[in-house]
């Protein structure tokens, strides 16, 4: 087997600024091209069966968020009733988000091994398995939860996209649109339902975190009968892509996209016990966090649409990055009476440098075949990045006995995302070459 470079190398790549010709909904898709089974050539379904797909996506993309958001609302009486320490409960919140990282890389592999449809019943699987162990109350097995579900979470973050590319290529705008919104619903409803009903229903912590199994329980179910009769397809790519691991650019790219999310968890894992420090009450504390989610789903669809259209992005970066953290130390510092003012201004800023992130992963790539690389290695070694900020977040909290001493690690944080985004938002791409397998 011999490989022929394509007539666009790294220098001539690095001279062209980037197209931003199609839809922001396309380019986000077109990422994950190198990343997906190829599309099965069946018959076009019919409209009943390509609802029901649409409506399951939705469901499935519901169910990714809550196992994150649901514990950070009850940590406080995780710890109180079970002695957990600030260390352990610091890995708790991170081991989910390290998950992402190890087990992301693995979703072409089974998605070509046992396709699209199977893989994605079987991560539904394993979510719904890791969120009803984990109303089991013990603390072994709660470890072991979280890291059962954020598998099938990692899984399904990748494959989910190249499901709506193949099926819903003429309505990917409007798929990717409730997408996001289904993302942020289930992250909000965990954040603002679970102390609720842990009242409601009387049980504790655990049942209020088991409570959650019964969207994935309803979503595996109507997804088993489509995704069952469907055999695998084997693909193969035709393409590789050599050098984006030695390119600084695709560093910085990696970069932003990780310390956005290293923010973005800490508001997942320890936003409503830093409210409840200050005095919240649980519910309270949980709805804060709720707005804050479903506000991203604003920024979220804007930014990118903003984003293509300018020179370049830096300034941009830089003032997400500002407004990002200048709402997290607010929530720390700021009068109590105005927390959902800032609850608002922290979900925009948020959903906006998440947005940014993904957008510049293809503006800053030549071709589809090198955003899809860099798509994997921004989203792989990014969630890896993430994990450190719950878990330094909670480390702190155990070594002080306050959440004030982590303004220095959002700042710190901030600082690096800002630096991070001058380099990625520079109208240039990354210096990989796309190769032809012959």
């Amino acid at each position: 087997m011999s490989s022929m470079p394509l007539p666009a190398g790294a220098a001539a790549a690095r001279r062209n600024p980037p197209s931003h010709a199609g839809t922001t909904e396309e380019l986000l898709i077109d990422a994950e091209v190198d990343s997906q089974p190829a599309p099965r050539p069946t018959p076009a379904p019919g409209l009943g069966r390509r609802i029901l797909l649409g409506a399951s996506v939705v469901l499935i993309a519901f169910n990714l968020r809550p196992v994150f958001a649901s514990l950070s609302v009850v940590l406080p009486e995780i710890i109180k009733a079970t002695g957990l320490s600030a260390t352990a409960a610091s890995l708790l919140t991170t081991l989910p988000i390290v998950c992402l990282g190890l087990f992301a890389p693995m979703a072409p592999w089974l998605g070509r091994r046992f396709g699209t449809e199977r893989t994605l019943l079987g991560c539904m699987l394993l979510i719904l398995v890791g969120t009803v162990l984990r109303g089991t109350g013990s603390i072994p097995l709660l470890f072991l939860a979280s890291a059962i579900a954020g598998s099938g979470i990692a899984v399904s973050n990748v494959l989910l996209s190249g499901l709506v590319k193949r099926d819903f290529a003429k309505q990917a705008a409007l798929m990717m649109g409730l997408y996001t919104m289904a993302v942020c619903g289930g992250a909000a409803s965990a954040a603002g339902l679970t102390v609720p009903l842990e009242h409601a229903l009387g049980g504790g912590w655990t049942s209020a975190l088991a409570i959650w199994a019964l969207p994935a329980l309803l979503v595996t179910l109507i997804w088993a009968p489509q995704a069952l009769p469907l055999k695998p397809v084997a693909s193969e790519s035709g393409f590789t892509v050599r050098g984006l691991w030695r390119d600084r650019l695709a560093w910085q790219v990696t970069l932003f996209m990780g310390l956005q999310s290293a923010l973005a968890y800490i508001v997942m894992g320890w936003l409503a016990p830093i409210l409840r420090e200050r005095g919240l009450g649980g519910e309270t504390a949980g709805y804060v966090v709720s707005l804050s989610v479903m506000t991203q789903v604003v920024t979220c669809l804007v930014v990118p649409a903003l984003a293509v259209k300018l020179r370049n992005q830096r300034g941009l970066a830089v003032a997400l990055a500002m407004f990002t953290v200048t709402a997290m130390l607010a929530m720390l510092f700021a009068p109590l009476p105005g927390v959902w003012l800032w609850a608002v201004l922290l979900g925009i800023a948020q959903g906006g440098t998440f947005a940014l992130a993904l957008t510049m992963i293809v503006l800053r790539s030549r071709d589809s075949h090198v955003a899809a690389h860099l798509s994997g290695m921004a989203q792989g070694v990014g969630y890896m990045v993430a994990a450190s900020g719950p878990l330094l977040a909670g480390l702190l909290h155990g070594w002080t006995g306050s959440f004030r001493a982590s303004a220095w690690l959002f700042i710190g944080l901030g600082i690096a995302l800002v630096i991070a985004g001058l380099g990625a938002g520079r109208t240039m791409h990354v210096g990989a070459v796309t190769i032809a397998k012959h």
